[in-house]
């Protein structure tokens, strides 16, 4: 008996890792002493005082599924790491390196290289360095043509510019910046209601609607970070407006929202029409916002300003009021 009768190709494997190592080689910044290919990556320090490191990890859900059945698996790589690295983005920190797993039931070379192409590319849209990572084929687990993918990020940041809602007040303002579509939450309540990926929408097939890329925040963030007083920020991920707003409140606040401060994109409004309640879609999906971030009243409209020069839609969506930690929109 060998490995391969039972389910698990080497061969295959150290394939993928010879397709790679070029590839995620076009990643790496000063930092990386070793990457791909020993049994941990290196990665130093330099010209940080008081460095603190902040970590994330997460995946894409459900949203691989529509990439799967579409046969488009070249994008949901970057939905990985956007994940991530909006997370780690909120505390103030700048992506350093990321790390992916990727299991499946049978390994393909190619459909695994096109899943990594896309988190390469991520990884240069959020600069940080792909230095490592898991490939775990387990047939008998998954079924052949299935896989799961997750990633894991490390930023960094000086311990006295962490961003972490302490100095958010009464009066401070949100701006919004505008998501891609649906990013990466809500795809199993999405695809209850949409069941045929090849259903025309906007000039497009909606399956390929489903599967814009989650925008990654990071360059668009980081230049605020040196010029306005940033309070707090919020990814607007999993639980929606509902829940990732209050999570960057130290103190006793609500935030108010006002709904009309932007208009909702159409894949939400589909969404809504065929039968999720208003509540529902706001603590569901981002409804057209991917990050908030708190900032003081008098700086709003100049970090607009900011954003939208560098390519990004934003607005003022709403305001910091005394409560108890929930969001009201009105």
């Amino acid at each position: 008996m060998r490995y391969c009768d039972a389910g698990v190709n080497i061969d295959e494997g150290n394939r993928l890792v010879s397709m790679l190592k070029g590839m995620v080689k076009e990643t790496y910044k000063e930092g990386v002493l070793e990457g791909v290919g020993g049994f941990g990556a290196l990665f130093e320090i330099k010209n940080y005082k008081n460095p603190v490191l902040v970590s994330g990890c997460d995946g894409v859900g459900t949203k691989l599924k529509i990439a799967i059945d579409m046969k488009k698996l070249d994008t949901i790589g970057i939905d990985c790491v956007a994940m991530c690295v909006n997370d780690v983005l909120c505390h103030g920190a700048k992506p350093l390196f990321f790390l992916d797993y990727f299991a499946c039931g049978k390994l393909s070379a190619e459909d695994a290289f096109n899943v990594i192409k896309g988190i390469k590319d991520g990884c240069i849209l959020a600069g940080c360095s792909l230095i490592g990572g898991e490939t775990a084929e387990m047939p008998g687990f998954y079924e052949d043509g299935e896989f799961d993918i997750a990633g894991f990020c490390v930023g960094i940041v000086e311990k006295d510019k962490i961003v972490d809602g302490s100095k958010i007040k009464e009066g401070d303002l949100l701006v919004g910046i505008e998501s891609s579509g649906c990013h990466s939450n809500g795809y199993s309540l999405i695809r209850k209601i949409i069941t045929d990926l090849e259903e025309p929408f906007k000039d497009k097939r909606i399956g390929d609607v489903l599967l814009t890329p989650t925008n990654i925040y990071v360059k668009d963030v980081l230049p605020l970070l040196d010029k306005f007083d940033v309070k707090g920020m919020a990814h607007i991920t999993g639980g929606g407006f509902l829940e990732n707003i209050p999570r960057m409140f130290k103190g006793d606040f609500n935030a108010v929202v006002y709904k009309d401060s932007y208009e909702i994109p159409d894949i939400f409004k589909l969404l809504q029409q065929r039968g999720v309640e208003e509540t529902e879609m706001y603590r569901t999906f981002n409804m057209g916002i991917g990050l908030v971030i708190c900032v003081d009243k008098n700086e709003a409209e100049e970090v607009v300003r900011t954003i939208e020069e560098g390519g990004k839609s934003a607005y003022i969506i709403g305001e910091v009021v005394k409560g108890g930690g929930r969001v009201c929109l009105i």
